[in-house]
This record gives C-alpha cells, sequence and structure tokens, in this order.
C-alpha cells in the first residue's frame, strides 16, 4: 500500500512539473509582431527622435530574443558576450513558457523607456486573455516573473549605456557662420541629441570607427563642389516628377512635422525612420512564415544595427555641422525657396537615412536573401500609398535618394552615408552569430 502511494504521488509530482497545454495560440508569431507594432504607435504618440527611438525598440527586443531562443538553444546562440557589457540573462526555472514570458518583457522594458505608460500599457490588457488562452495560472504567473527577472537585468545593462547622463549634457550652441548648421523654419528647433555619440554603442568599436570622409567645404564658389550639390538640390526639387515627390513623401519619416497658417499652428506625427524598418522586418518574417524565435532574432539584430547606425551618423553630424541647404539658398539664392519636405532639426552630414537604411538592409539581406521581394505598407497609416521593392538594398537606396528629393541633403550626404551604412552593416553582420552552424 505504501509503495502504491509512493508510485502515485511521483506521477503526481512529475505532471506538475510538466504542466501540458495547447500552445498554439501563445506561439502565434503574430503577438511578437503586435507587441512591437504597440511600441511603435507609443513612440509616435511620445515624438521620440530617431536616434532616441533607435534606443526603445533595441532593448525590449534583445530581452525577448534572450528568453525565446531558451525554446531552441539547439540552433540558437545568445547575444550575451557578444553585445558590449550584456552578460547571460538568468536561468529559468520549471513551468515557464517563454512565449508569455517573451512578451512580458516588451511589455516591461518597453514601459520603462517610453512616457505614455497607460496607452502603452491598454495593448497587452486588451489582449491578455487571447495572449494567454490555454495556459494554466501557474504557468502565467512563472512566466511573468521570470520575464521580470530578465527584464531587470536587460534594464541595468540600460542603464549604462550613458543616456541618462546625456540628459544632462548643454544644449548645441550656435555658430554664427555661414558654413555651420542652424535652425531652420518653420520652428527654428534646438539641434536634436548633439551628445548621441557619448551613447555607448553594442557592435562597432567607437561612435568613429565607420566615420564618412570629410564632406566638402562650404563654398558659394561656382566652380567648387559644394555649391554645384548646393544647385543641384535647388534645380531638382524645382523640377520633381510626381514618382519622386511620391518617394520623397514615402520616405520622410520625420516624427514631428509642424504647419502654420497665419497664427494657427498644428502638428502631424509618423514613424521614425528607424521605425519604418522595424515594420519592413514585420513584413519579412510574415511573408517568410517566420516563427516566434526567428521573429524576435530579426527585430533583434536589425534594432541593434540601426542602434549603432544612429550613432555613428550622429557623430559625424555634429562633429562636421554642415549647414542644410535650405539655410543656405534662402541666404544666397532664393530667399522664398522652400525644401519638399521639413528641414529636420540637425546638422546634414551624413545622411541618417542613407545610414540607417543601408545597415539595416544588409541585415535583412543577411536574414532573408539578396531578392527578398517584398510590398511595404509602413506608410498605409499615414495616408501614402504601398511601394515594392524587390530587395532590401533597393529599398534602402530609394529611401537614400529621397532625401534630396525632399531637399534636404546634399548629394555628398547620400553617397557617403550609403557607404557609412553598408561599412556597419556589414561589420555587424559578420561579428554577431545567433545561429549555429
Amino acid at each position: 500500500m505504501k509503495r502504491k502511494f509512493i508510485i502515485i504521488l511521483f506521477i503526481v509530482l512529475s505532471s506538475c512539473s510538466n504542466l501540458e497545454y495547447d500552445k498554439s495560440n501563445v506561439e502565434n508569431s503574430k503577438w511578437i509582431h503586435l507587441a512591437i507594432k504597440n511600441l511603435t504607435d507609443v513612440i509616435v504618440y511620445d515624438i521620440f527622435s530617431p536616434p532616441v527611438a533607435s534606443r526603445v525598440y533595441t532593448y525590449p527586443s534583445i530581452a525577448a530574443y534572450e528568453i525565446i531562443r531558451l525554446k531552441d538553444t539547439v540552433n540558437y546562440l545568445s547575444l550575451s558576450s557578444q553585445l558590449k557589457g550584456l552578460n547571460s540573462i538568468p536561468k529559468p526555472q520549471e513551468n515557464i513558457d517563454f512565449n508569455i514570458a517573451a512578451i512580458e518583457a516588451i511589455r516591461i522594458i518597453g514601459k520603462k523607456l517610453i512616457f505614455s505608460e497607460d496607452r502603452y500599457e491598454k495593448f497587452f490588457e486588451i489582449n491578455y486573455d487571447e495572449i494567454h488562452k490555454n495556459i494554466p495560472n501557474k504557468i502565467i504567473r512563472n512566466s511573468k516573473k521570470y520575464a521580470r527577472e530578465v527584464s531587470d537585468h536587460i534594464i541595468e545593462w540600460s542603464s549604462k549605456d550613458n543616456y541618462a547622463q546625456t540628459r544632462t549634457f548643454p544644449k548645441y550652441t550656435i555658430i554664427n557662420e555661414p558654413d555651420f548648421w542652424k535652425p531652420t523654419p518653420p520652428d527654428y528647433m534646438d539641434g536634436i541629441e548633439p551628445h548621441w555619440n557619448k551613447i555607448r554603442t553594442m557592435v562597432i568599436d567607437s561612435c568613429s570607427q565607420f566615420s564618412a570622409k570629410d564632406p566638402y567645404p562650404f563654398s558659394l564658389d561656382k566652380k567648387s563642389e559644394f555649391y554645384k550639390q548646393l544647385i543641384e538640390v535647388y534645380d531638382i526639387t524645382n523640377n520633381l516628377s510626381d514618382e519622386q515627390v511620391e518617394i520623397a513623401k514615402f520616405w520622410d519619416c520625420n516624427p514631428y512635422v509642424s504647419h502654420h497658417k497665419g497664427h494657427a499652428m498644428f502638428a502631424t506625427k509618423k514613424i521614425t525612420p528607424g521605425g519604418h524598418w522595424i515594420n519592413i522586418c514585420r513584413i519579412a518574417a510574415e511573408k517568410a512564415n517566420s516563427n516566434d524565435i526567428e521573429s524576435l532574432r530579426t527585430y533583434s539584430l536589425v534594432s541593434i544595427s540601426l542602434f549603432d547606425a544612429f550613432i555613428s551618423c550622429w557623430d559625424d553630424k555634429w562633429k562636421t555641422i554642415v549647414v542644410r541647404p535650405e539655410t543656405v539658398i534662402n541666404e544666397y539664392i532664393d530667399e522664398d525657396w522652400l525644401p519638399l519636405l521639413q528641414t529636420p532639426p540637425f546638422p546634414e552630414y551624413t545622411s541618417g537615412h542613407s545610414v540607417i537604411s543601408r545597415s539595416a538592409a544588409i541585415m535583412l539581406t543577411e536574414i532573408y536573401g539578396d531578392n527578398f521581394q517584398f510590398d511595404d505598407t509602413s506608410e498605409l497609416e499615414f495616408g501614402l500609398p504601398v511601394r515594392s521593392y524587390n530587395s532590401f538594398i533597393q529599398a534602402s537606396e530609394e529611401a537614400a535618394i529621397s532625401r534630396l528629393y525632399g531637399g534636404i541633403h546634399y548629394e555628398m550626404a547620400i553617397t557617403n552615408g550609403v557607404s557609412q551604412g553598408e561599412k556597419i552593416g556589414e561589420f555587424i553582420t559578420n561579428k554577431l552569430t545567433t545561429l549555429k552552424k
């Protein structure tokens, strides 16, 4: 009798430590994509600048990937020890659903990095029952507890990237010389993130490892390279085709565009350029039928590529402090000229779109291949049409040239920015290993 009791007890305990349940719903990659889209929506609402937005995407994506890969450690490798200062996440206990934990980590870390917490939480509250359907309460509790442990680990790591310190640094002081960047109309905003090069990089050795070659020196000599590129901006924007206008607006990705009518002023909010590429991650993952692990691998690797690309680009911007075309054209050529797009509030060289788009495209090509055709629906919700591409590189090239059509960049910032982004993207793809060979 005693022996029977022991056997029954053993069976009960064994079943408790290996709770069985239907995982088909929670393992649907749509919850990963929706959680990241929710993060994008709040980034838009809170009007984060492009560099800061890249940081908001990166830490939740890394945490979620580090958790989800525990489902398949035979094939997927950790990013710990591959990223600067990142140590291994805490080890999981029994009865944890890694999908629940990954989504919860996105919730916890994302909430830490944005402002509108109630708006951010609404997605998780509305979808709570659906996400957790068929999952035993014990599994949910354990998974959320583990997500908190991992999130605290990642938040602690993020706190050492110098972001908090840069919030206390002084604003850029304007230099009243014709060749230096100055705030532009209509709002004449202060320069954004002049100290972003102090942020700790993820993979690249330093902010200046892939600095672009020097820009052409400022000159109003009509034979100078600078003046030729200035006139190119003026001439092209005065003779844009409908296709060029569409391309410029499609890739505008200005998180805050102000509109002035008489004494009235209102603003429109849009995704950042990094946010556009994060959405392309979703488009690619869904087309490729990527599972939950592969989807989060994509988000984490592309966000890392964006993160380091912004640091490198912003180092060049605030090192060279090149004046924008709008300032020079209005001062010396045509005081009534306006660019098609509103000039962003930071120096011109190099082009952020060119750098970060190429870096992201290199990583996406590494994951999904060279000739990955896709329809980019990222701007539909902002009233713009779908655009189609035969590859990520083609999309990145269009993103780059869109800045010339928009009247906000010289050709040198675009060409050298693409080269800079390519070097960053290739360096990161060669440095990071997430798949076992």
